[in-house]
């Protein structure tokens, strides 16, 4: 989470305020009161997480573990928490929707944070070969009250036209590599398919185009691509 929402949520959340983090094992929000994570209390913490130091207002006792896209409702009531936090979490479920349905039937408001269509279609995130992160099934983008979510193709890593480079990845600041949505009472959620190859490719280089438009018509684009494709079978 950027220290600058960990930050806000501190300041505008109130002591007697009831917390949820949903997703949050990796790296829990210390505020929290609950946790909902399909990974144990006791293993909580892979990133930068020293839980024998930080000062923890959940424990073993408020800690669920179970799959939060199980279909099944949450153990908690409706309106059960003041605000819920779920961040870095989306972008890696297989069933995004159902856990923002939840989110908003369990908490009166909150904070999502997703990787920014930036980071997550930029080369050398989590190596120099792919975009984005490797295990990230979902293109997250964010609006005013709104997230939608896309299918993460394969194709995108190996065509110059779909990805950004690790040179703009460097440059991008912490705050252009996510992108966060503060809702109060619900938001909305959609996912949106692409059933034309055409489409799909324009939305891919959106971001390129607006950053990196000599990409579009380098060797490696669509162009190049299908030229040597057809090259391949004659």
């Amino acid at each position: 989470m950027l220290e600058q929402s960990a930050e806000r949520i501190l300041r505008e959340v109130g002591e007697r305020s009831l917390v949820l983090d949903v997703g949050g094992w990796a790296k829990p929000f210390p505020r929290a009161d609950w946790v909902i994570d399909l990974h144990p209390h006791a293993t909580r913490g892979l990133y930068d997480y020293d839980r024998e130091s930080v000062e923890e207002r959940f424990g073993p006792d408020t800690w669920v573990q179970r799959d939060i896209c199980d279909r099944q409702p949450w153990p908690f009531a409706e309106r059960q928490f003041d605000f819920a936090v779920c961040a870095q979490t989306l972008e890696d479920l297989r069933d995004p929707l159902w856990v923002c349905a939840e989110l908003t039937r369990v908490a009166r408001a909150g904070y999502i944070e997703v990787p920014s269509r930036l980071e997550e279609q930029s080369l050398g995130v989590d190596g120099a070969q792919w975009a984005g992160w490797s295990h990230h099934r979902w293109l997250c983008d964010v609006d005013e009250g709104a997230i939608r979510f896309v299918h993460k193709p394969h194709h995108l890593h190996a065509r110059a036209d779909r990805h950004l480079s690790a040179a703009f990845l460097a440059r991008l600041s912490p705050t252009q590599r996510v992108a966060a949505l503060w809702w109060r009472e619900s938001f909305s959620f959609t996912e949106e398919i692409f059933t034309a190859g055409e489409a799909l490719d324009a939305y891919l280089r959106e971001p390129v185009l607006a950053h990196e438009p000599a990409r579009v018509s380098s060797p490696g684009s669509a162009r190049g691509w299908r030229a040597r494709a057809r090259r391949r079978r004659r």
